[in-house]
């Protein structure tokens, strides 16, 4: 049975899907099956996996809306161990319809149980926000991940996010947890980072990865070229940090 882990901040800008694609290509690189599922209306995690979202005939929004067969919507990418449930625009217009459907915060949850005995660990890219998308993430995860960026204002919304998990805890999903936070953009000679690594680690006390994820072109450039980083530029400084995140990741949830 895999383990399915949200990728979720409703703060924009903090590396949440380049987190998304980066760990799903590492892990499935050490030799671990999973699936990247793409809610986030943007796509951005499909397009960085060399999928054309534009092209894209079913998509997550078909398994929350329609009665499609998830199985039916995996593409398989040509990166070793990886396969996604892609993204397009008509995701955006699901938080509205989603509303009045029944079991609107369960639906999917429903659509990954066909598929979960097919995968070691299931990602979800969440949409920077609270809606009804990431409420059904919430439901359907064990866990939670949560990218933070070494900027002011990091912890900015944090309090709400954890409020709503512990309402889906309460509510939808007692085994819900926190997996850990990672801080994203690091940069050691700015004195605000070391600021901001104390406040996160004093906000979330010993919940923070040791793996920090620097700034970096070339973990900038890879989108562009549908490639996760450690394909793109394996000797990279952003591809040997996103490598020695998923083995900490894997020593954590093994």
């Amino acid at each position: 049975m895999s383990k399915i882990i949200a990728i979720v901040n409703q703060k924009g800008g903090v590396g949440k899907t380049t987190t998304a694609i980066n760990l799903a290509a590492a892990v499935g690189k050490l030799g671990e099956r999973v699936l990247l599922v793409d809610i986030d209306p943007q796509g951005n995690s499909t397009s960085g996996f060399g999928v054309n979202k534009r092209t894209v005939v079913k998509s997550s929004y078909d398994i929350l809306i329609g009665q499609v067969n998830t199985k039916d919507v995996i593409i398989k990418t040509k990166f070793k161990n990886v396969d996604i449930v892609p993204s397009n625009m008509n995701l955006a217009g699901a938080e509205i319809e989603l509303v009045d459907m029944d079991k609107r915060e369960s639906r999917l949850k429903l659509a990954l149980a066909a598929v979960e005995a097919d995968y070691d660990y299931i990602f979800l890219d969440c949409p920077p926000s609270l809606g009804v998308i990431t409420l059904n993430a919430l439901v359907a995860a064990d866990k939670i991940f949560v990218p933070i960026q070494c900027e002011y204002y990091a912890l900015e919304g944090l309090s709400q996010l954890l409020a709503t998990v512990r309402t889906v805890k309460r509510k939808f999903n007692d085994r819900l947890e926190l997996d850990g936070v990672l801080l994203t953009m690091y940069d050691g000679r700015l004195k605000l980072t070391t600021q901001v690594v104390a406040e996160v680690k004093k906000y979330f006390p010993k919940k923070v990865y040791t793996t920090v994820i620097p700034r970096n072109v070339r973990l900038s450039e890879a989108p562009s070229y549908g490639e996760p980083i450690c394909y793109y530029d394996p000797w990279s400084k952003g591809s040997l940090a996103y490598t020695q995140l998923a083995k900490e990741f894997l020593r954590k949830n093994s």
